[in-house]
């Protein structure tokens, strides 16, 4: 089933205007919910037994009627004046409630109503929940209808405190779910919701998986495991345990120099600089040089900036828009998804601008990978045309040490208080969930969302 397939077989599922065929009826002021015929006042109708409303008040269930709000249950930790999309284990949790509730046989002869009540923060995620969750069911099971989307809903925003330069909307969230579930990326049976919510916070790691065996996203590593300015530092040796258990065999550092590289290589781990200045965007050079070090990877890859956000999640934008033709917007919204607050101000256009040019790239990657396969290239490996990465031993593939030397000029970030720092404090101050024991202690219990 292709995208384009499933965007046209579409009903008008989140827009709120028809339903059914005629003009939908708005409560008026003083008036309950309930006093409305249903197919008038619910927004749209996913199946027959299925509906999503945004209301101005809280409804209560009734004799056929079940109906249900997670507005407070599930709410977007915000750094400034980012409010979503929700993260993976939230958008998890939401789908095995809703598929509990349509599993259940109490409620088999019920409508059951997904609704909101909040503000428009609180609508544009209820939306982005309810359309993903259309989004997952008609990928798994074939169905024809999904979402078609309009501009009513408030775009969502990066995590900075200046004005906002780049909107996503909710379709581009619904998008990149559909990719992500095309490409095996997002996979509830294979899901750990626990083992997600651990490591995301700040005490456990701060680290999440973009691309499942492919990359992971962490905050920067500090010399020595400590508290600093309520922000929870992990040295290099608090992660070889993790890292090794999911054969992360590289580490791409963006950020100035807080550790010894020697920590990772002398463990047998691959490690590269990449600096730029925290905040900004990279250069054309840094670019290639971080598609041709993943392109070559023997493992998975472990990049981290500052704050594993921003520099981080620019480059692992890159390599998603070369490889997987996604576009910017689906890049920047999965990344958010596994990783809030990934891609900031600038950097977001950035991504955008590189769009064109990266899925060119890719089409000439693709091409001589199916030239060598096909047996009229005869090389054993393919390079992405960067002259200075050669293979020698056990350094394969990795810059010298003097062009490293000559990309890092890191003395504007030794100075002062950075963007990273600020994201970081930000998050440390989050209200932090139960949590003890080492970087790779955690159960291996699965969480299975019924089918």
């Amino acid at each position: 089933m292709t995208e384009d397939y499933v965007m046209s077989k579409s009903i008008e599922f989140l827009k709120g205007e028809y339903f059914s065929g005629k003009k939908l009826t708005k409560p008026t002021a003083g008036y309950s919910i309930e006093t409305f015929p249903v197919e008038e006042k619910f927004k749209f109708k996913l199946t027959h037994q299925l509906y999503f409303a945004v209301l101005q008040q809280k409804i209560k269930s009734t004799a056929d009627r079940h109906c249900f709000c997670v507005d407070d249950e599930l709410s977007y930790e915000n750094f400034y004046a980012d409010f979503g999309p929700l993260n993976l284990a939230m958008f998890y949790r939401f789908c095995c409630k809703l598929t509990k509730k349509l599993k259940s046989i109490t409620l088999a002869q019920k409508k059951i109503v997904f609704y909101t009540c909040g503000d428009q923060k609180k609508q544009a995620n209820a939306a982005y929940l309810i359309g993903s969750y259309a989004v997952s069911i008609s990928h798994s099971a074939g169905k024809k209808y999904i979402l078609k989307l309009n501009s009513t809903y408030l775009p969502f925003r990066d995590a900075s405190f200046g004005t906002c330069m780049y909107h996503l909307n909710i379709l581009d969230c619904l998008r990149a779910i559909y990719k992500a579930l095309q490409f095996g990326w997002l996979d509830f049976s294979q899901f750990n919701v626990e083992e997600y919510e651990y490591y995301e916070r700040a005490e456990n790691g701060d680290f999440n998986w973009i691309i499942p065996g492919k990359f992971l996203a962490f905050s920067g590593p500090h010399p020595k495991s400590k508290i600093e300015n309520g922000y929870p530092l992990h040295a290099p040796e608090a992660y070889f345990p993790y890292f090794r258990k999911h054969n992360i065999t590289t580490i791409v550092r963006l950020n100035k120099k807080m550790y010894d590289a020697k920590r990772f290589t002398d463990m047998g781990f691959e490690h590269h600089d990449l600096f730029f200045v925290d905040g900004s965007t990279p250069n054309d050079s840094i670019v290639r040089k971080f598609l041709n070090i993943c392109e070559n990877a023997d493992g998975a890859i472990a990049v981290h900036c500052k704050a594993g956000l921003g520099r981080t999640g620019t480059l692992i934008g890159c390599y998603m828009m070369k490889h997987y033709r996604l576009t910017a917007a689906e890049s920047i919204a999965w990344m958010r998804i596994c990783r809030p607050g990934s891609v900031i101000g600038p950097q977001q256009n950035f991504v955008e601008g590189k769009q064109t040019s990266l899925w060119l790239e890719g089409d000439m990657f693709r091409e001589k990978i199916n030239k060598q396969e096909n047996g009229k290239l005869a090389v054993t490996r393919i390079l992405s045309g960067v002259d200075d990465i050669t293979i020698n031993g056990s350094n394969k593939n990795r810059t010298t040490r003097k062009e490293e030397e000559e990309l890092y000029n890191d003395d504007e970030e030794r100075n002062g208080i950075t963007q990273g720092d600020k994201l970081r404090a930000l998050k440390s101050k989050r209200q932090a969930r139960a949590s003890t024991g080492s970087l790779s202690d955690r159960s291996t219990i699965r969480y299975r969302m019924a089918r």
